[in-house]
């Protein structure tokens, strides 16, 4: 019958090649064949064994790490992560060196201090990669708005974020929870942040309602409104979102770092976190897009302010346009023709005026080139809004 084989440890070994060799039967360097391992290796088994130190493998770790970032330092980062757990080794460093703690290690050995203590996941290093995108050159010469996607609380309705940033700062306009995405909504949380920031020079939104146009109202109240204020709507390319990276890459911080640990309750109780995340993203968070400023340091309100604004029912057009007033139903007439414009413009003047392109007309509201009218095809050829330059 076979016997198994016996199995030893490192030890066991090291041990059973000592007591044969005390033995003496066998010469040293036949016994160091036998284990497999060169004379210096033996001598030095000996060694330890004369000296009744233990016969395991040393830690190969230095004695001294002048190095070694130290416990306390540490504790530091690693809570500033719990805090917020989409923040990356860059965002640490630079917030807890805002927050005046000297002393601090590379991003890289932060790096190496999060993944020891398994606070690296694939989802939080795509989140705080960094993003570079085209930027106006000044504050308020463009916002972006948009509604997050909805989510639902705890009560059993559901919540519509509504935010804004400027495009030069990054810095969060409003972040507000509403219980639907309507016009009066809307213009409510817009007139709050025109009266505490100013007005932009202009505003980039999608093309969904309440922002965009339909095929059934054209242009929307909200546009109109904007343009009263002197305010460029400007709108993204459908099905291109890109053109709203910002508002885009915003909304995904807001649902990392505002909700994705946190259940909410019912519409006061997102306000009250949106209200948490608007104050930290804006005065405590690092942006890489910004060399790691906090938006604060590049934002300041607009010059041009809401109660000077001047909304006035009569505008006055430069001679040569001809003046229309559009129909409730949202038309105007020219050539004996109507031609549909917006119910939005309903009961408001606008002008006409001939272009340099043959058989077109141009039509305005207020500072605005709103449309382009082929007279002859009896079409429009184009409904976008432009500020009116005097080109045609």
């Amino acid at each position: 019958m076979k016997m198994p084989w016996k199995e030893y440890t490192v030890e066991q070994t090291r041990e059973q090649f000592i007591k044969e060799v005390l033995l003496g039967d066998t010469p040293k360097s036949h016994l160091c064949a036998k284990y497999g391992i060169c004379r210096a290796t033996g001598d030095k088994w000996l060694e330890r064994y004369k000296n009744n130190e233990p016969l395991s493998n040393r830690s190969r770790a230095p004695f001294h790490t002048p190095n070694k970032t130290p416990v306390a330092m540490e504790e530091k980062i690693i809570k500033v992560r719990h805090e917020h757990p989409a923040w990356g080794p860059r965002k640490i460093v630079r917030f807890l060196k805002n927050a005046g703690v000297p002393g601090l290690p590379a991003a890289s050995t932060v790096c190496t201090i999060l993944k020891r203590n398994g606070l690296v996941t694939k989802e939080a290093s795509q989140a705080s990669t960094p993003y570079k995108r085209f930027e106006k050159e000044r504050p308020n010469e463009m916002w972006q708005t948009d509604f997050k996607g909805s989510f639902a609380m705890l009560d059993g309705s559901r919540c519509h974020p509504l935010t804004i940033l400027d495009d030069h700062s990054r810095y969060s306009l409003c972040v507000d929870a509403k219980d639907n995405e309507r016009h009066d909504g809307v213009v409510e949380s817009f007139k709050r942040v025109f009266e505490i920031y100013g007005l932009p020079d202009s505003l980039l939104c999608d093309n969904g309602n309440p922002w965009g146009t339909s095929q059934s109202t054209g242009y929307t109240r909200f546009e109109v409104w904007l343009m009263d204020l002197d305010i460029l709507p400007i709108h993204g390319r459908p099905w291109h979102p890109q053109t709203q990276g910002k508002e885009e890459r915003f909304h995904r911080t807001l649902k990392a770092e505002a909700l994705k640990h946190t259940q909410i309750r019912d519409l006061t109780h997102a306000q009250e976190e949106f209200n948490r995340f608007r104050d930290c993203y804006n005065n405590l968070r690092p942006h890489n897009a910004l060399e790691l400023d906090v938006p604060a340091k590049h934002y300041e309100p607009s010059k041009r302010r809401i109660d000077n604004a001047g909304v006035s029912s009569d505008w006055e057009y430069p001679q040569g346009y001809m003046l229309r007033k559009v129909k409730s139903r949202g038309y105007i007439t020219f050539g004996g023709q109507g031609f549909f414009l917006s119910e939005s413009f309903g009961e408001l003047k606008v002008a006409i005026r001939e272009s340099s392109i043959a058989s077109c007309v141009n039509v305005y509201y207020r500072n605005y080139k709103v449309a382009r009218i082929d007279v002859d095809k009896r079409v429009f050829v184009s409904r976008k809004i432009y500020r009116h330059n005097n080109d045609d």
